[in-house]
């Protein structure tokens, strides 16, 4: 084993058995016989989804693998990207931001990305938990692979990951000198530049690797109260990576990144005929993205990390790895609920956070037992003040900081009883305590200078303690069929509304409770036709209790009897069900021809909903919870003008969705269907170019939005339009 070998390399991954795309191809494929295809390397494959290098098709979970190619000829820019992919999985930009993240797994998730609030879906960059959905909607730089883990995650990963996890995996060092750069151009004057480094510094014992990206794009809309661009994207990405490798046995890698976004504000359009507010009754525009706001158009984000990872191949069976990260991001943002220049509901927002995190793991390799088992520990503080404007006549501050304290003990190993039969058990203990300090006021004026009145001031905290089991089960029925089962649970703390207004409702100071997942899932992995066809089918049941849930609460400031106030509570709705069945199908009939495609059946009905003392679940829909969802794609590769051409032709369709908790009808996306295609050239030199087109049919579709009727607001945020780029990679190695 050389020296880079013991690092934790980010494997190749081609199409995953029944979690992967028909791109998923192997990136460095040999020449061979016409027997040969790429499904038949699927054998030599490892992913580290259970946090331990195996075949794909001995994991007995259901996760979807994007590898560099995957990435490239499906145009994957960022996060959002992979949402018509992955089975069950939404992923969308918050609200007004352009990189705050909003992501759900088979219906569980959480919207809300004030502090305070954590995710239910969990992000990872190389093996460390982003803990803030600021920044979090990541773009695609320098990356050797994403993985989408679907269901409850508890033994292995644990803090809010109840949903699910999605990671994101750069790019190993590599022992000898290597660069690439990409430049892209396309419509709204699009300009990115992406550029990477791979160097040994004297000798394979010390190694770096640099990555940097622009990414530029004029606005979708314009403000056509100040002519500035709406929804534009100006992001500065860093990333380096440096090794060290003193003997075969040990390497320690340092890294560190940078995010910088500098984009405007996001667009959003009135779906009511007028505000009631607005005197002039001004008239929604044509265009989704055009506004008129008379806010500054500020939505910067910054995000810093560090970590340092140490691994020690101990012996032939133990491995010790140990992960200390730190990381922080800060961001200034304005959200213009009104969309009009007028104060209705003006809102701006200072958020900061930083978290301190290590973990150690310790992985064993036996004849009949794998497994993995280790001590996780986060320290994090978020915190920030919200500044809001309701009709220039009533000014607040939502301020605030939440502590965070966490500390897990975890295992999960797998016991081969025979060739057919294996057994996993696993389990995670968490104590977690959090503190906040909130301080609401209300001010006299604009200035937000002479308080008037405290609608809350409190400082408090609150312990959880959780143990989150998994066992399951697999029989390798024959080298290419396997089926397993599973009972998983997963958990998510509670903690504090940090919105709270004690004055007009008393009990939102109070904490909220931990929500919880039990997971019962059977599924099976199959190959067929001398592993030229993949099929993958997964029926899972939830029992979700204690969910916590962002929702607008209306009150009667005055007395008068007449709801004219509103304030954001977080409360624990009650419990559910979720149901669902997952399909995915990959062909390659010919060397040429491949299509490959996914359909999702969810079913989430609450049991259980206490609004105000009164259980009204049957009246109650879950958010972000499409019934229906499903894509297709479509290849096929020929040898053209001295290399490669591969050419896509992709659908995806969702059903219904409610994006938010107040259940508009006006906000909520009926069913519709996204077409995109892409050619790919890639020869035997170092030039690859493709133009890739998304949303061909231009089609409108809103992603999220706000209803709040007491100032007139019901604003719809849609996703992307009909957009072409054209791409040309160079690289020297």
């Amino acid at each position: 084993m050389n020296r880079l070998q013991i690092a934790p390399l980010a494997l190749a991954i081609t199409l995953a058995l029944g979690a992967g795309s028909v791109f998923a191809q192997s990136d460095t494929a040999p020449a061979e016989s016409a027997e040969s295809t790429e499904a038949n390397k699927l054998e030599a494959i490892t992913v580290t989804a259970r946090r331990r290098e195996e075949t794909l098709q001995e994991v007995p979970i259901a996760v979807t693998a994007f590898t560099e190619t995957a990435i490239e000829n499906m145009n994957i820019q960022d996060m959002s990207d992979i949402d018509t992919q992955v089975p069950n999985l939404t992923v969308y930009a918050a609200r007004g931001s352009s990189s705050t993240v909003t992501a759900y797994i088979r219906g569980v998730g959480q919207s809300d990305p004030l502090w305070g609030v954590d995710p239910g879906v969990g992000v990872y960059i190389d093996d460390v938990y982003v803990a803030r959905p600021q920044g979090a909607l990541l773009d695609v730089v320098d990356l050797e692979r994403i993985e989408v883990l679907r269901g409850p995650q508890g033994s292995l990963y644990g803090k809010n990951t109840i949903g699910g996890a999605i990671k994101f995996v750069t790019k190993p060092l590599l022992p000898e000198f290597s660069s690439s750069t990409t430049f892209a151009v396309g419509t709204h004057s699009q300009l990115d530049v992406k550029t990477s480094l791979n160097a040994p510094l004297g000798s394979d014992a010390v190694v770096a690797r640099v990555s940097v990206a622009s990414l530029n794009r004029d606005g979708y809309g314009e403000n056509r109260f100040n002519g500035q661009p709406v929804s534009d994207k100006e992001i500065l990405v860093g990333r380096g990576t440096i090794g060290f490798y003193p003997n075969d046995n040990v390497s320690l890698l340092l890294n560190i990144d940078h995010m910088d976004d500098q984009s405007g504000v996001r667009g959003g359009r009135r779906l009511n005929a007028f505000n009631a507010f607005d005197p002039l009754r001004t008239a929604p525009f044509d265009d989704r993205y055009d506004i008129a706001s008379g806010m500054p158009n500020v939505n910067d984000t910054s995000m810093d990390g560090a970590s340092a990872t140490l691994n020690w191949n101990i012996d032939d069976a133990w491995w010790f790895k140990s992960v200390t990260a730190y990381r922080e991001s800060e961001t200034d943002t304005n959200i213009d609920f009104d969309q009009l220049p007028n104060r209705i509901t003006d809102v701006r927002a200072l958020y900061a956070d930083e978290q301190l995190s290590q973990e150690f793991q310790f992985n064993y390799t036996g004849d009949q037992l794998t497994g993995v088992f280790g001590l996780f520990w986060f320290d994090g503080e978020a915190g920030g003040t919200v500044f809001n404007n309701f009709l220039n006549a009533s000014f607040g501050t939502t301020n605030g900081v939440v502590d965070t304290e966490s500390l897990a003990v975890y295992g999960e190993g797998t016991y081969a009883i025979n060739e057919a039969w294996s057994i996993t058990g696993g389990l995670r203990w968490t104590d977690e305590e959090k503190g906040a300090d909130v301080l609401n006021r209300a001010f006299s004026n604009s200035t937000f200078t002479t308080p008037i009145a405290t609608p809350a001031d409190f400082t408090d905290s609150v312990s959880f303690k959780n143990l989150s089991p998994k066992i399951s089960v697999d029989w390798q029925a024959t080298d290419d069929i396997m089926f397993y089962g599973l009972v998983s649970r997963g958990f998510k703390s509670g903690g504090f509304n940090i919105r709270a207004n004690v004055t007009a409702v008393p009990q939102s100071a109070r904490p909220f409770d931990d929500e919880s997942v039990t997971s019962f899932e059977i599924g099976t992995k199959q190959a067929w036709r001398d592993q030229t066809v993949f099929f993958n089918a997964s029926y899972f049941y939830n029992n979700y209790k204690d969910i916590q849930l962002s929702v607008f609460t209306a009150f009667d400031s005055n007395g008068d009897g007449t709801d004219d106030a509103f304030f954001g509570d977080f409360t624990n709705a009650g419990k559910a069900h979720i149901q669902g069945v997952e399909l995915e199908l990959q062909a390659m009939p010919t060397e040429q021809f491949g299509i490959s495609g996914n359909v999702a059946w969810l079913d989430a009905e609450y049991d259980e909903f206490i609004n105000r003392g009164v259980d009204i679940a049957d009246a109650q829909k879950f958010t972000n919870a499409p019934e229906l969802s499903a894509a297709v794609n479509v290849t096929y590769t020929w040898e053209a003008f001295g290399g490669d051409l591969f050419a896509r032709a992709g659908a995806s369709y969702q059903d219904k969705v409610y994006p938010t908790t107040d259940l508009s009808e006006v906000i909520a996306q009926p069913g519709y269907t996204l077409f995109s295609a892409g050619l790919v050239w890639r020869g035997d030199g170092p030039w690859m170019f493709s133009l890739q087109g998304s949303n061909l049919g231009d089609k409108e579709y809103r992603t999220t939005g706000y209803n709040i009727p007491v100032l007139g607001i019901l604003t719809g945020f849609y996703g992307p339009p009909r957009q072409y780029t054209l791409a040309a990679t160079y690289t020297f190695d």
